[in-house]
């Protein structure tokens, strides 16, 4: 084969397998910067298991009048889940009978926030373990999420996941970022209701 028509097909066959290895490995949707991640404790022992707590959460429970305005960001929409599924990506909720999600905007800044009632502490953990590495949950609101912070928690049989961003300077991110992790509080209630 003469040189002419070698380097061509070399280099062809060369974009060829970059095209198809960036298809392969590229993600669809963002993750955040910045994640941290909790399994449940001992402190949760009262909700560890669904058969403890069986009844499911409410929109009304979760995001209460309360909870409206987070800091400088306002509650934008809050919807309610039976397949927790279609919250996620790259991962499954196995054993998930409900999520509830809430986003937030104001000024720059902007945010959401997702519980999904599980099975139990075990498969909760998975959960928190899977948005580590495999997959997260699928962004409900517009803002950057390569600057983003995000945590996810195990608490019995509950997860709740965190995600805040947007171009504010990054301590008024992490303030978004823990006032949207005190929505969790509303599985203290569940841990009194269940003891």
């Amino acid at each position: 084969m003469s040189r002419r028509v070698v380097i061509p097909v070399v280099i062809a066959n060369v974009m060829i397998i970059a095209v198809a290895g960036w298809l392969w490995l590229r993600r669809d949707d963002p993750r955040p910067a910045s994640f941290h991640a909790e399994p449940t404790s001992a402190f949760y022992a009262a909700i560890d298991a669904r058969q403890n707590d069986a009844a499911p959460l409410t929109i009304q429970e979760v995001f209460t009048p309360a909870t409206q305005t987070l800091g400088t960001m306002r509650l934008d929409a809050t919807q309610q889940f039976t397949d927790c599924d279609e919250v996620l990506w790259g991962t499954s909720a196995m054993g998930c009978t409900q999520a509830l999600q809430a986003t937030y905007k104001g000024g720059s800044m902007a945010g959401q926030f997702v519980i999904f009632n599980l099975t139990d502490g075990r498969a909760a953990d998975a959960l928190v373990s899977a948005l580590g590495k495999d997959g997260f949950v699928r962004q409900s609101i517009l803002f950057d999420a390569a600057g983003s912070r995000a945590q996810a928690r195990a608490m019995g049989h509950y997860v709740t996941v965190s995600w805040a961003g947007g171009p504010a300077p990054a301590q008024d991110l992490v303030a978004a970022l823990v006032a949207l992790d005190g929505l969790g509080r509303v599985v203290q209630g569940r841990i009194v209701a269940a003891t």
